[in-house]
C-alpha cells in the first residue's frame, strides 16, 4: 500500500538539543503538576521568530508557557540574581533564560532579546515586568518591553492568556494557556515619529491578552450557567 505523500510531515520542534531532551523528558510530568490546557493550539506558528507577550500570575507561567508552546522554545529574561544559584542557573539557562537586571534599563538583555527574534527564534515577555497575583490584569500597570522588542525587530506578536482560578497559583490547580491569533507587526501601523508608540503598542497588545481571558471566562459561566438550569429542569 502506497504512502499518501500529500499528507504534511509535522514540523520539527525547534529549540537546543539539550531544551529538546529535558522537553521530552518532563513535559508530561510538568502539564500534569499544574494540570495544564492549552486552548487554541493551532494559533502557535510552526516557524520561529515571533514575541510570545502573557499576563503574569505566578513564578511558574515561564514554564506554563514553554510547554504550551510545543514547535519552537520560547526564550526569556530572568532577573540576574537567579543566575547567582548554582543548579538552577544551569537549569533555566538550558531553558534558554538569559539574565536582566531589573534595577534600572538594561541595554544588554534588550540587544539579546532582539538578536534572539532575529535569529528567528521565539521571545516571551510578560508586560506586566511582575507577577500580579489574585489581581485583574486589567487594573495592573505594565512596562514597554515588548513594543521596544517589536519594533527592533518588526516581529509579530503572539498574545496569551494564562488562566487561573482567582489568578491564583495552586499545584495541580487547573491552568489554562488560551493562545490568540497572531498580531502582525504590520498591523500596528508603528510610526518612529510620533511620540508615545511603545505605550501604544503595549496597550494594544495587552488589551488583546485581557481580552482572551475575559472572552474565555464568559465561556466558563455559560457552561455553569447551562449546568444549573439543565439541574433546575430536573
Amino acid at each position: 500500500m502506497k504512502k499518501d505523500k500529500s499528507r504534511k510531515k509535522a514540523p520539527k520542534r525547534q529549540g537546543s538539543r539539550a531544551y529538546r531532551i529535558i522537553y521530552a523528558l518532563l513535559s508530561g510530568i510538568v502539564g500534569f503538576l499544574l494540570n495544564i490546557k492549552v486552548i487554541n493550539k493551532e494559533n502557535e506558528p510552526d516557524e520561529g521568530g515571533y514575541i510570545v507577550c502573557a499576563n503574569h500570575v505566578s513564578a511558574t507561567d515561564p514554564i506554563v508557557l514553554c510547554y504550551a508552546f510545543k514547535k519552537n522554545q520560547v526564550h526569556f529574561m530572568a532577573k540576574k540574581e537567579l543566575f547567582k544559584i548554582p543548579l538552577l542557573a544551569q537549569l533555566i539557562k538550558i531553558l534558554g533564560a538569559f539574565p536582566v537586571d531589573r534595577s534600572g534599563s538594561d541595554v544588554g538583555a534588550i540587544k539579546k532579546a532582539v538578536s534572539l527574534v532575529e535569529e528567528k527564534k521565539c521571545m516571551g515577555i510578560f508586560p506586566q515586568g511582575h507577577r500580579y497575583a489574585g489581581e485583574d490584569p486589567r487594573k495592573t500597570k505594565t512596562k514597554n518591553g515588548v513594543a521596544l522588542i517589536a519594533t527592533r525587530t518588526e516581529a509579530d506578536i503572539i498574545p496569551c492568556y494564562i488562566r487561573r482560578k482567582k489568578n491564583k497559583f495552586r499545584l495541580f490547580g487547573r491552568t489554562y494557556v488560551i493562545i490568540g491569533e497572531r498580531i502582525p507587526f504590520s498591523s500596528l501601523n508603528y510610526n518612529a515619529d510620533e511620540s508615545g508608540e511603545y505605550l501604544r503598542i503595549t496597550d494594544i497588545a495587552f488589551d488583546k491578552i485581557c481580552t482572551l481571558g475575559e472572552e474565555f471566562e464568559a465561556q466558563i459561566a455559560e457552561k455553569k450557567a447551562k449546568k444549573r438550569k439543565k439541574k433546575d429542569v430536573k
